[in-house]
């Protein structure tokens, strides 16, 4: 077990009967670059079990945090869903990723655009000031199913504007903008459907979709990654990594399914 460090579970919220998220200690040695990933679990019969998790948490931060959706007879999920305060959980010692501010060339508008879970990676990545500092304007997408899964929604309106470290950054550069497919709600619609007919970039007062101006990470669903893939590539977008940058990036890791 000598590739991972044992941590404490510091507290649990459970936001739907489908999804939670906890927070643990961590180890003075552990880093990592916001946007990135980890492999977590719990030790089952004397062996770790293992998934990638996205960090919620920022680089700064004391503790680590995980958000998680529950699978009934996930290997994992059946497990990591019952944890309470004061349990152990396992982290991986490195942590990886492609959703990093440096996989991109340098532009106006950074959309973060995430399904689900894949919200995870951005809600590190929107209270890192290096972040507003690349780009004008930093808009974050998140499309669910249903209103109560819009997780951290009050955190990033209400929370992070009042932050001291970030929170003038927070008031002047973000946007946030939570869209749901199967209920009533201000914003409605497929990610990909408010992209591609522009009811997006109106929603929030920007001018359509321009490779020369806006950056894009996705992190999600195979489904929204594969079609947004699709329209970015159309446009002339170039996939960025850590070997070249480029105008849009994609996490290709996923937390069990």
């Amino acid at each position: 077990m000598s590739n991972f460090n044992q941590e404490s579970v510091l507290s649990v919220h459970h936001w739907t009967d489908t999804l939670f998220s906890f927070t643990t200690t961590r180890a003075p040695s552990f880093r990592f670059a916001n946007g990135q990933f980890a492999m977590i679990g719990l030790e089952v019969e004397g062996k770790p079990l293992m998934r990638a998790y996205s960090l919620v948490s920022s680089n700064y931060e004391d503790t680590l945090e995980f958000l998680s959706i529950k699978v009934p007879d996930g290997p994992l999920t059946s497990r990591l869903q019952h944890i309470r305060v004061g349990d152990p959980i396992i982290v991986g010692r490195k942590a990886t990723g492609t959703l990093l501010i440096d996989n991109l060339t340098p532009g106006r508008n950074l959309y973060l655009i995430g399904t689900g879970t894949g919200l995870a990676p951005f809600m590190s990545l929107i209270k890192d000031a290096e972040t507003y500092d690349r780009f004008e304007r930093v808009v974050l997408v998140h499309g669910c199913r249903k209103v109560t899964e819009l997780a951290y929604g009050e955190r990033i309106t209400e929370e992070l504007p009042r932050s001291d470290l970030i929170g003038e950054l927070v008031s002047e550069k973000l946007i946030y903008y939570p869209t749901v497919t199967r209920e009533p709600f201000r914003n409605r619609g497929r990610i990909t459907d408010l992209v591609t007919s522009g009811k997006l970039f109106a929603d929030v007062g920007l001018p359509p979709l321009d490779r020369e101006q806006d950056r894009m990470m996705l992190c999600g669903s195979p489904e929204l990654l594969r079609d947004m893939r699709v329209i970015l590539d159309e446009r002339g977008f170039e996939e960025g990594s850590h070997a070249e940058a480029g105008e849009y990036v994609v996490e290709k890791a996923f937390v069990e399914k």
